[in-house]
């Protein structure tokens, strides 16, 4: 998968690891969501908004990306 730009995966390859098994397992819906609405599927909603932000920096809510 292509990253949009300035963002990255967590640079803790274990936790990434952890977090793809389990998307793996769920149907590509972000592991801290309980819903697995089509808004939840992994990069999420909720950070592609945060990602249109041109001031925003940080995690996603699970910690999988990061933008710089």
């Amino acid at each position: 998968m292509d990253l949009p730009n300035r963002v990255h995966l967590n640079s803790d390859a274990g936790y990434v690891e952890k977090l793809r098994a389990v998307m793996a397992k769920n149907g590509g819906y972000c592991p801290c969501r309980l819903q697995h609405t089509p808004e939840n599927l992994c990069m999420c909603e909720e950070f592609r908004r945060q990602l249109a932000d041109p001031n925003f920096s940080g995690y996603c809510h699970c910690k999988l990306y990061y933008k710089d």
